[in-house]
This record gives structure tokens, sequence and C-alpha cells, in this order.
């Protein structure tokens, strides 16, 4: 099963396809062809015999109606060797799929992963070798501008992710909060969880202490939302859970008013009201 930072690795790139392009355009420096669109296609590759192979992500860059690049992603947590003989595959298929040129980008937390993915892979056919382009953290941009950050909160994403330790870090969790800041809640408490849950302990802890502290200078809206809502929400699952444990039956708008409370505070005296409550009406009184 892929593990948390696995799928939120892929989400960056579903999420905002075009970062394909800008990592391709950016760190690797290959020249991307001029494009107008960037749309997100089915990772399944399927080949003629009864085997499915099926990548990470496809990202097709589009110009009117045609496809001028398409783009294998892949995110690789750990050396598998399965994967020397399936991105070959990937990438034939992809391209009588989409009919057009076809590119192989691997995206890696660590350096000597990267190491092991940039090998070269010798299919056996004269000429016919495959070079993975390979972003490793080392190749990843160390965004320290808020500006930068708004405009691509992915990249600032994995701008955290690779360079927690970094001397810059406070400039780069800046950057990153500034760019969370511009999305929507769902999305960027996702990303966020996932830093959080990537960053050496150090790291983190460092992180959660911007996002809290009253004199950051980049504090927003976001950053408030994402520990006191949580918290929030942890209060209302403990009071739903004490009032099913008393046997106090809840009516769906009393239910409702728990669920929809914001306030942690006021949750927290709920809690302590439930324990000795008779009914719903006691806590609420």
């Amino acid at each position: 099963m892929p593990s948390q930072q696995h799928e939120a690795l892929i989400e960056l790139f579903r999420h905002r396809p075009a970062l394909a392009a800008e990592l391709l355009a950016g760190p690797l420096g290959i020249t991307v062809p001029a494009y107008q669109n960037v749309r997100l296609d089915s990772g399944d590759l399927p080949d003629l015999i009864p085997t499915e192979y099926r990548a990470d992500s496809v990202i097709t860059l589009t110009r009117g109606d045609t496809s001028v690049l398409s783009v294998v992603i892949e995110i690789q947590l750990r050396p598998d060797q399965r994967k020397r003989r399936s991105w070959p595959v990937y990438l034939s298929t992809l391209h009588a799929r989409s009919h057009c040129p076809a590119m192989l980008l691997v995206v890696c937390p660590d350096e000597r992963t990267a190491g092991w993915c940039a090998t070269p892979i010798d299919v056996g056919h004269p000429g016919w070798t495959l070079v993975p382009l390979v972003i490793g953290p080392q190749r990843i941009p160390t965004v320290t501008d808020p500006a930068e950050a708004a405009d691509s909160p992915e990249l600032a994403v994995l701008s955290a992710l690779a360079h927690g330790t970094h001397p810059d870090r406070d400039k780069i969790f800046q950057a990153l909060l500034n760019g969370l800041g511009t999305m929507d809640q769902h999305q960027a408490n996702l990303y966020t969880d996932a830093v959080l849950a990537a960053l050496p302990q150090a790291a983190r802890h460092h992180l959660e202490a911007l996002m809290t502290s009253a004199t950051y200078e980049y504090q927003s809206d976001f950053a408030r939302r994402y520990f006191y809502e949580g918290k929030a929400e942890g209060e209302a699952r403990a009071l739903l859970t004490v009032l099913a444990a008393r046997g106090i039956t809840v009516s769906d708008a009393d239910r409702q008013r728990i669920t929809e409370c914001t306030d942690a505070d006021q949750l927290e005296t709920w809690v302590r009201r439930a324990v000795t409550a008779g009914s719903v009406d006691d806590i609420f009184a």
C-alpha cells in the first residue's frame, strides 16, 4: 500500500500538473516545447500481453488540440529493481498512445534513491538506453520568496521537504506558509500534514513553532486555522464519544451544532460537562 508521503507527492502533480513542466525546464534544464494547457491523464498503461502497468501519474502538455509532450511521473521512495523493467514499458506505451514525445520524471525524497534511479537502463537494443530524469533533494529549488511560493505552492512544498535542515529554513518555511495561505483549507492541510510527517523531528518542531508564534511575520489565517480548527475537530469527536459512552441521545440538530462548532474552548467546556450531564440540554446550558 502506498505510504502517506508517496500519495502526498503524487497529489502535488495531480493538483498542479504544470509542476512537471516547471521541474523539467527549471532544475533539469530540459527544453520543454511551447504549450498552452496542461492536463492530467490516466496513469494506466496496459500492454498487449495480460500485464497491467500503472504509472503514478501521467501529465500531457498541449497546444490547441495537439499533444506536444507527455510526462510519466514516478514517486520513488526506495530502490525497486522492478521499476527498471517497467519504466521503459511506460514510455514506449505512452509514446504510442499520445502520439507525441514522452519523458520519464522520477521524484525522490533522498539522494541515495535519486542516485539509484538515475542509473541508465540498458534495454538491450543498440542505442536504446533509458536515462531517467530524476529530481532529488539537491535538484529541488530552494524557495524562499513568498511571492514565488504563492505562484506555485506545490514547488514550495517540495522545497520544504527537501531543505528542512537548510540554513535558510526560516525563509523556506515562511515562503511555504505564505504559499499554503493562497490555497483552499483542505488542500493546504493535506500538504502541511505531509511536510510535518516527513521532516526530521527538530525541523518539524521548528515549523510548528513558526506556525504558532504570535510574532511570526508570515503567520496567516491558514496557520491559525490548521492548529485551532484541528483542535476543535478533536474536541468535537471527544464530546460525541463521551455522550455515546454514557448512552445520552444526540439529535441530528445537536450533532450538527457540535460538529460545526469551531470554538475549541467552548467544545472543551462541553466535554467537561458531558461527564456528569444528564442530557444534551444540560451540556449546552
